[in-house]
């Protein structure tokens, strides 16, 4: 009895009240902010086993949702969109690594704040905005061709800058590649400078100590920033839409139009088949990659 009484003393003790006010004041917020993510996603996945009836829907379990997103022209959009957001990224992650690099390892300290502000300037200005400005520099009477023209590199307007795969590559490029820079840059920022002059101790080049060192350590952040230069490219709308044509349709564009024919369940199916994939993705990063490598010193000084 007199150990029981002794458990039950130190357990209480161990209770200390601001623990307790600190788990709840965080605990609501974290709690809201789970329900508001997380509750959209679970309806959108019931909605997507529903069945269309008219201009409703009717609760259902079935799979012709599904069935009818994976056949036909659909599937061709999902697959153009793989393609198209995976290639993006790829383009993307060639600008904007040598982009971080060169602001976390070769600026002055004093000058990294206010580059880093002027990539997030674009930002102030709606994207929809920025895109239909692109539109109206790639067409054919726009700045583009008119600087082709003076230039005499052409005699007539060029028609592939606008409407084509180019544009809409241009398009991601511009909207999504500052996003990346930041996680790549952390990352970066965050290798201790000790690992790159023991690789220099050891008579190896700068090549190969990027290569074996500095790539390597970067790898968590090269990941983070490849997510959201995909996911961004893979849900598109506005670009492709404004700078590809009506016939140039991507996922965001098919869930669009299921939306606008009033078939909610086919666009809560391949609104799901989207989130899965970037689950898997966010997944992979969390399973393989330590955060504390992406943050590095910042995460440890916390």
């Amino acid at each position: 009895m007199a150990a029981l009484q002794v458990g039950l003393t130190r357990v209480r003790s161990g209770i200390r009240p601001d623990g307790l006010l600190r788990a709840a004041v965080l605990g609501l917020p974290l709690g809201l902010v789970f329900a508001l993510i997380v509750g959209p996603l679970v309806i959108t996945l019931v909605v997507s086993f529903w069945q269309k009836s008219g201009f409703s829907m009717v609760p259902a379990f079935t799979l012709d949702n599904y069935a009818d997103f994976f056949s036909g022209v659909r599937l061709q959009v999902l697959l153009r969109s793989l393609w198209v957001a995976a290639t993006g990224t790829c383009i993307m992650l060639l600008v904007a690594y040598p982009i971080a690099y060169f602001v976390a390892r070769r600026l002055r300290p004093g000058l990294v704040r206010p580059v880093l502000f002027l990539f997030a300037v674009p930002f102030l200005v709606n994207y929809v905005v920025r895109t239909f400005a692109w539109s109206d520099l790639l067409s054919r009477t726009g700045a583009a061709n008119s600087a082709l023209i003076a230039l005499g590199i052409t005699d007539q307007p060029v028609d592939w800058l606008l409407y084509s795969d180019f544009a809409v590559y241009l398009g991601l490029v511009t909207a999504y590649m500052p996003f990346m820079i930041f996680p790549i840059w952390l990352s970066l920022s965050g290798i201790d400078r000790r690992l790159i002059e023991a690789s220099w101790m050891l008579g190896e080049g700068p090549w190969t100590t990027f290569r074996r060192v500095v790539f390597p350590l970067s790898l968590p952040g090269v990941l983070a920033a490849a997510i959201f230069g995909f996911v961004g490219a893979f849900g598109e709308v506005a670009v492709s839409l404004i700078l590809g044509g009506t016939g140039y349709q991507l996922l965001g564009n098919a869930i669009q139009s299921a939306l606008n024919v009033l078939h909610f369940p086919l666009a809560a199916a391949i609104s799901s088949v989207a989130t899965m994939l970037m689950l898997v993705m966010i997944f992979a990063w969390y399973r393989f990659f330590d955060l504390r490598l992406l943050l590095g010193k910042i995460m440890a000084r916390a």
